[in-house]
Formats: structure tokens, C-alpha cells, sequence
């Protein structure tokens, strides 16, 4: 199946709340006994023995795991074209066409099952968010911390986020619901009541105020879909006004890139081959063997992000990268909490273009493929929740909705709204 890396039933649980439904998780998602290696050679064999927090809980609700999707290797890319040992998944709409990424091959399975099956994703800067507005399919990326990460290979620790990949709102909701809530294994997940959010779906959007991001470089008919997305929400009685986050615009993406590189490059430093996954016969000294595992296993954008990454935190370089990037998100969260006092909601564009074809992307750079970010690392960046659904006709264009820290209910709202 295109987009399926490994196919292999897991089922702990007969009955539950989601015994109608088929999971699929992101190679990056531990699942017991079934190789994980997000997309890397580095990671061949590497079989988990023990379920992550996220699929621990759907099996304990009566899903079905069929199997895992293939990503860009460590989730490092737009396209879903870094997968370095398996098939790279071809676009449902479009042959010719990439997925997205990273999460690409979740976004792929999910359109070509449709109802009745989930995708379990993650997302880092627009991962999740991507694929889905390239597919055709809801993407809901949470709260940073709303969902564990317990079980998640590291990508930037401060910004991976599990969330899902489906036909439909309702059924992303429904897997959310279950998924989310604090974790005694992760210090980092959240504390606060999880909603019934399949429940609130019916609120409707009357009375709400969204704030419509202006942004430029979009392409014509993603603009035309979006703006025509606006318009349907205010016949539906919701009130929208323009908004800017001109900070964010200007500095937002090196912001990202500098963190979630830096991270990277540490994450990844436990992959020398002396633990698990790829390893060599030792020879010569420890240096030699460390760079002779990784130069051979890990893929070309790996080895790119990890020195772009290590560069940004060696010393002499730090205070001038790292720490002003810090700085930077900080002002970046404050920027959005200035908005969101005005509004429940934030609307761009998804993507700013529909999905490229694999000739197209073959012959961008490597920062001509960052730039495809520019939408989605913002709120990747400062933790919000944010959803892609599809609109338009066509080829497929996302909205993406994005809403204040733990307010996924308003979030989802919209979404169905937008996505009856």
C-alpha cells in the first residue's frame, strides 16, 4: 500500500471507544515488537519492547495498529522524498506528486483508507499540517506537551508533538480524546482535563471572532480557496478581521531552523553505532568509528541538519545562534497571545503552494525546501494547537486553524465547520 512501510496487526483489546478503528503510526512511533527506525538506515532492525503512551492508549480502546508509514528520515523534510529505507509514497490525487512530509506516508494511507482509519503523526514544524493540506485530509497537530511523547524518536525534543492524520474531524477528535492527558513518562505533558471533543464539534462557530493572517507569496488558487473558506465561516454567523504577526513573518523560520537543528544534532548524537541500530567493526579509535557508522548510515539531509545544527551550538557561536533563536520564540509566543486576546482562532493558508511534482522538488535547494515552511513553523514553534483541512477544488489546499495554548476544542470546531 502506498505509504505503508510495515504491515503487522496489533490488537491488546476486543472492545473500547475506538474498536471501529484502524491506526496506522508514523515510523518515528514506537510500536512493540515491529521494527521502527524512522525512514533511517541507521535504525535497521531496531524492534521496540514496549508500546509508546499514544498507541498504548488506542489499543486500550479496542484500535487496531495495521502497521507503520513511512516519513522523512527523523521527520528531516518537506516532501516526504528523504525516506531512506523504504518506498517513498506517491501522492493519492497525483502520481507525479509528493505527499508532504515529514509525515507524508501517514497522509498518503489516510486518503487512500478514508473513514475508519487513522493515522497517529508528528509533527515538529508542519509535519503533520503539511501532508494532510497536500492530501486532501484533516491534520490536527495539539498543544505541545497535550500528548506524550513517551515512545517518540526525538526529532527537536522542545517541539515534536504526536497528533493524527484522518478523513474526517470527527475521527481525528475521537483518537485525540484518547491520546492526550498527562503521562507519569513524559515530564513534560500536561496536567490539564482532557474534553469530550468529538462532543463539542456541534458548537458551530457563530458568535466567534477569527483572525484572518495576511501573508504574501501564496499561490493564486490557494488564495482563492482560502479566502472562500473565509466567506463560508461568516455566513455561518462567525465575525473575521485581519490580523498580521509581522515578528513571526520576518524571523520566525530561522528561528526554527536554528532551534530544531540544534536539538537535532544532540538528539541524534546517540546514534554511533555502539548501542543500538547500525553498527561496523571497530576499528581505529572511537572518533574514527563514530563518524565512519554515521557518514555511512544516516541520509544526506540527516548529515546536513546535524552540522548546521552542531555549528549552531559549538562554543563561539551559541550566544550569537541558539540563544537569541531562543530569545526570538519567546517574543514569537507573545506575538500570537497578543492576537488571540482579540481572537479565538487564527487562519492562514496551509502550504502556499499545492504539492510540487517529485521533478519540482528534485531540483529545489535545501533552502527553497525550508521556505516551504514559512506557514507552519510559527505555531510549531510556540506550541499552539493547530488543524489542516482540506478546501477548494482541484488539487488538494489546506486552511490551517490555529488556536491558543489547551484550546483545541475551539480549534476543532472551526474545523468542522470548514470540513462538514
Amino acid at each position: 500500500m502506498n505509504g505503508m512501510f510495515v504491515e503487522k496487526k496489533v490488537q491488546e483489546k476486543d472492545s473500547g471507544k475506538l474498536d471501529d478503528l484502524k491506526i496506522s503510526a508514523k515510523d518515528c512511533i514506537c510500536v512493540k515488537g515491529v521494527e521502527t527506525t524512522a525512514s533511517s538506515k541507521i535504525l535497521a532492525g531496531y524492534k521496540p519492547l514496549f508500546h509508546a503512551t499514544a498507541v498504548q492508549r488506542v489499543l486500550d480502546e479496542g484500535a487496531t495498529i495495521i502497521g507503520k508509514t513511512v516519513q522523512d528520515e527523523f521527520g528531516f523534510g518537506s516532501f516526504c522524498t528523504s525516506v531512506e529505507n523504504g518506498v517513498i509514497p506517491k501522492n493519492p490525487h497525483d502520481e507525479e506528486r509528493v505527499c508532504g512530509g515529514s509525515s507524508g506516508g501517514a497522509a498518503a494511507v489516510a486518503e487512500t483508507l478514508g473513514k475508519g482509519h487513522v493515522a497517529l503523526a508528528e509533527s515538529t514544524g508542519g509535519s503533520i499540517a503539511c501532508p494532510a493540506a497536500f492530501c486532501g485530509v484533516v491534520g490536527v497537530t495539539p498543544t505541545y506537551g497535550r500528548v506524550s511523547r513517551y515512545g517518540l524518536l526525538d526529532y527537536a525534543s522542545s517541539m515534536d508533538k504526536i497528533g493524527c492524520i484522518a478523513s474526517t474531524v470527527e475521527e481525528c477528535a475521537r483518537v485525540l480524546a484518547i491520546i492526550a492527558g498527562k503521562d507519569e513518562q513524559d515530564s513534560t505533558s500536561l496536567p490539564d482535563a482532557v474534553p469530550d471533543y468529538a462532543k463539542a464539534l456541534s458548537k458551530g462557530v457563530e458568535g466567534l471572532t477569527l483572525g484572518v493572517l495576511q501573508v504574501k507569496g501564496v499561490d493564486k488558487t490557494v488564495q482563492a480557496a482560502f479566502d472562500s473558506a473565509c466567506e463560508d465561516l461568516k455566513e455561518q454567523g462567525a465575525k473575521v478581521k485581519p490580523v498580521s504577526l509581522p515578528l513571526t513573518e520576518k524571523y520566525g523560520l530561522a528561528a526554527y531552523y536554528i532551534l530544531a537543528l540544534s536539538e537535532a544534532s544532540t538528539n541524534l548524537a546517540k546514534y554511533c553505532g555502539m548501542r543500538y541500530g547500525a553498527a561496523e567493526k571497530m576499528e581505529g579509535n572511537y572518533n574514527d568509528y563514530f563518524t565512519k557508522v554515521r557518514s555511512k548510515y544516516f541520509g544526506q539531509e540527516a548529515k546536513r541538519r546535524i552540522l548546521l545544527g552542531t555549528f549552531a551550538r559549538m562554543s563561539g557561536y551559541r550566544d550569537a545562534y541558539y540563544l537569541k533563536a531562543a530569545k526570538v520564540r519567546t517574543l514569537i509566543i507573545k506575538e500570537y497571545k497578543k492576537v488571540f486576546k482579540e481572537c479565538d482562532v487564527i487562519l492562514s493558508p496551509t502550504m502556499p503552494v499545492v504539492a510540487p511534482t517529485f521533478a519540482e522538488a528534485k531540483k529545489m535547494k535545501p533552502l527553497q525546501m525550508y521556505l516551504m515552511d514559512v506557514l507552519t513553523v510559527g505555531p510549531n514553534l510556540a506550541g499552539f494547537p493547530h488543524t489542516s483541512v482540506p478546501i477548494g477544488r482541484g488539487l488538494p489546499k489546506g486552511c490551517m486553524i490555529i488556536a491558543n495554548h489547551v484550546e483545541e476544542e475551539v480549534m476543532l470546531c472551526v474545523a468542522k465547520a470548514l470540513h462538514e
